[in-house]
């Protein structure tokens, strides 16, 4: 080999090196996980632990990365070994959890901060990285001193979580972001660096534009629910059975460079027949956000 052909030879592999150090620099995994609701909204106290293998089997079966769990299954004293032992048995890691409760009442915190302080603990212990916290609801707009509450409280629980390695992200039903999102924007004031995790259905719900709301905060964005409805605005069976605009909102989402992670959410009108086993439904759901957004 001359000189020259050994310089052009490294040259080449040089630059494929470089390319592929880009390549992988400016490539992002979403990790694509479930949350757990429509198997715990027909149960007492939404709490489905006695169906845990049979989500951790449906999720498996349809190609979800990932399983959010809700606060009640890990109330139970057992919750780290059972959950572990079944996550480990199916090959299906937990990504964190939903929590909720009436941040905005003081005299409730400290019952609250010791619940959320155990939460963290066992979804930190099960590998998981996500708090997906809801502040309360009301039930009418919290005055200022109510919005001081949750806030102090938001601020001490993302100290907590942040300590286990779990973020913690603000989560949205309706009543955060109706309003022209007074209940959000009343936090947002409060705690500027919190993180978000929008449900975007919710927001759809609340008339609020999910592709501008994800323009309006993309800097704070870690995490997302998915969930899809129908015109009437009751939820469809699977995602892309609804009337959401997906593939604007995953334009959207690779316009500001979007590097969370989401979560498909199926949720069903009180009295629902399915039509095809859950399973199904979510394998439907994550081949739609394969090919709508590329995860």
């Amino acid at each position: 080999m001359t000189d020259l052909t050994r310089r052009a030879c490294l040259t080449t592999i040089a630059g494929a090196v470089a390319g592929a150090a880009c390549s992988a620099a400016t490539s992002t995994k979403v990790t694509v996980a479930a949350h757990a609701w429509v198997y715990a909204a027909p149960l007492p106290g939404y709490d489905y632990t006695p169906v845990l293998e049979q989500i951790f089997a449906d999720l498996t079966y349809a190609g979800i990365d990932a399983l959010e769990l809700m606060e009640r299954a890990l109330r139970h004293p057992d919750s780290v070994a059972r959950i572990g032992d079944l996550s480990n048995k199916y090959k299906l890691p937990i990504i964190g959890t939903s929590y909720e409760a009436a941040m905005w009442d003081r005299g409730k915190h400290a019952e609250i901060f010791d619940d959320a302080s155990q939460v963290i603990g066992r979804v930190a212990k099960l590998g998981g990285r996500m708090l997906g916290t809801s502040v309360g609801d009301a039930g009418r707009k919290k005055t200022a001193a109510e919005l001081d509450a949750q806030a102090e409280l938001v601020k001490k629980l993302t100290a907590v979580s942040r300590d286990q390695g779990v973020a913690l992200n603000l989560h949205n039903h309706i009543y955060e972001v109706k309003d022209d999102q007074y209940d959000l924007k009343g936090t947002l004031t409060r705690v500027p660096d919190a993180k978000l995790g929008p449900d975007l259905d919710w927001l759809t719900g609340a008339g609020v534009d999910p592709a501008k709301f994800i323009r309006t905060y993309s800097d704070r964005i870690v995490y997302m629910h998915i969930r899809d409805r129908k015109s009437d605005g009751s939820w469809s069976e699977a995602l892309g059975e609804g009337a959401i605009d997906y593939k604007r909102v995953a334009q959207t989402l690779r316009d500001v460079g979007f590097r969370g992670d989401a979560a498909i959410e199926l949720a069903h009108p009180a009295g629902f027949k399915l039509t095809r086993p859950l399973r199904e439904s979510w394998k439907i759901s994550r081949e739609y956000v394969r090919n709508v957004f590329g995860w």
